[in-house]
C-alpha cells in the first residue's frame, strides 16, 4: 500500500474515533443533565442536536466512501441514493445548527442600541427556531437538485452499458454532486461570517465604553464576547478549510489517483465535525468539567488496576480553572 494512502487512513481513523467519542460525550452529558434536572437550557439543546447530527454525518461520510470503493455493478442503487441523502441532510443540520449556535451567542452577548436588534434579542429562542425552520427551504432545493443529477446520471449509464461510459458518467456525477453541495454550503458560511463581524463590532464598542469608565477594564461581558468569537472563528476557519479542500478536489479530480482523492475527501469531511465539537467541549464550562471528571475517573481506574510506580498516580494539583460564564 502507498505510504500516502496509509497515512491518510491513519488520520481518518483517528478523526472518526475522536469525532464519535466527543459528540457522543456531548449528547451523553446533556442527556444525563436532562434526566436529573428535568429541564435543559437553550444552548445545551443546540449542542445536543448538533452532536447527534454530527454522529450521523460521520457515519454517512464513511458509508459513502466505502460505497465509492466498490464496483458500481455490485451496489444497490437505492442504497447509494439513501447514503447520499443521509449525508446531505446530516451535513445540512451540522452547518445550520453551528450557525444557529453562533447566532444564539451573538443575540445573548451582543450590545447594540438598534430597535431591530433589541427586538430580536428579546425573542432569541424564537429567532433561532425560526432560522432553523427556514433553513429547510435550501435543504429541499438541495435534495431536489441532487435527485435530478442522480436520476440523469443513472439513466445515462443504463442507456449505454459500456464500462467507459459508466465510468465517465460516475466521475461527472461525483463532480456535479460535490459542486452542488458546496454551493448550498455558502449560505450558512456567509451567515456565520456576518455574525462574527457583528460580534467583533459589538466587542469593540463595548470595550470603548468600558475604557471610558476604567482604563484597561476587563469584565464578564468582554470575556463572553471573546469566548463566543473563539467558537465562531473556529467554525468559520474550519468551514474555510473544508470549502478550499472541496475546490482543490474539483480542480484535481482528473489528475489524482481516485483512491487517494476519495480518502482525502474523507479526511477533510471528518475533520470539520470532529475538530469543531472538541473546541465546543473545551469552551463550555459544564462539558469541560464533566470531561475533567471523566478523565480523573479513568485515571483512577487505570491506577487501581495496576501496580503504580512512585509518583505515577499522585493526586493532580494546581488544576483549578476559572469558570466560564454560561449562556442560557
Amino acid at each position: 500500500m502507498d505510504s500516502g494512502i496509509l497515512s491518510i487512513i491513519i488520520v481518518v481513523s483517528v478523526e472518526f474515533f475522536l469525532g464519535n467519542m466527543v459528540n457522543g460525550f456531548v449528547a451523553l452529558v446533556n442527556g444525563v443533565d436532562l434526566v436529573k434536572r428535568r429541564r435543559i437550557s437553550e444552548v445545551d439543546q443546540l449542542l445536543s442536536a448538533l452532536a447527534l447530527s454530527r454522529i450521523v454525518l460521520l457515519w454517512s461520510v464513511v458509508l459513502n466512501i466505502l460505497l465509492s470503493f466498490t464496483y458500481p455493478g455490485r451496489i444497490n442503487i437505492h442504497l447509494i441514493r439513501i447514503s447520499n441523502f443521509s449525508w446531505i441532510v446530516s451535513n445540512h443540520f451540522n452547518l445550520w445548527l453551528s450557525t444557529n449556535l453562533s447566532l444564539f451567542f451573538f443575540l445573548k452577548i451582543g450590545h447594540f442600541s438598534s430597535s431591530a436588534f433589541l427586538y430580536l434579542k428579546w425573542r432569541v429562542r424564537k429567532v433561532v427556531s425560526t432560522t432553523l425552520v427556514m433553513s429547510l427551504v435550501p435543504l429541499f432545493f438541495n435534495v431536489l437538485v441532487i435527485n435530478g443529477i442522480f436520476d440523469e446520471s443513472i439513466g445515462g449509464c443504463m442507456r449505454n452499458m459500456s464500462y467507459f461510459h459508466c465510468s465517465k458518467a460516475s466521475t461527472q456525477f461525483s463532480k456535479r454532486i460535490l459542486l452542488t453541495n458546496s454551493a448550498f454550503m455558502f449560505l450558512p458560511f456567509i451567515f456565520s461570517l456576518a455574525v462574527i463581524l457583528l460580534l467583533i463590532i459589538s466587542l469593540r464598542r463595548h470595550q470603548k465604553r468600558m475604557h471610558q469608565v476604567v482604563w484597561g477594564a476587563q469584565d464578564a461581558s468582554a470575556t463572553a464576547h471573546l469566548r463566543a468569537l473563539q467558537t465562531g472563528m473556529a467554525f468559520f476557519l474550519l468551514s474555510v478549510a473544508f470549502i478550499l479542500s472541496v475546490i482543490l478536489q474539483l480542480w484535481t479530480f482528473d489528475f489524482l489517483d481516485m483512491n487517494l482523492l476519495i480518502l482525502s475527501s474523507l479526511a477533510t469531511g471528518i475533520a470539520f465535525p470532529s475538530g469543531h465539537s472538541l473546541i465546543l467541549v473545551l469552551g463550555n464550562s459544564k462539558l469541560r468539567q464533566a470531561l475533567g471528571a471523566m478523565l480523573r475517573g479513568l485515571r483512577g481506574l487505570w491506577c487501581w488496576g495496576r501496580a503504580p510506580e512512585p509518583g505515577d498516580c499522585a493526586p493532580l494539583t494546581g488544576q483549578a480553572s476559572v469558570p466560564l460564564r454560561r449562556l442560557h
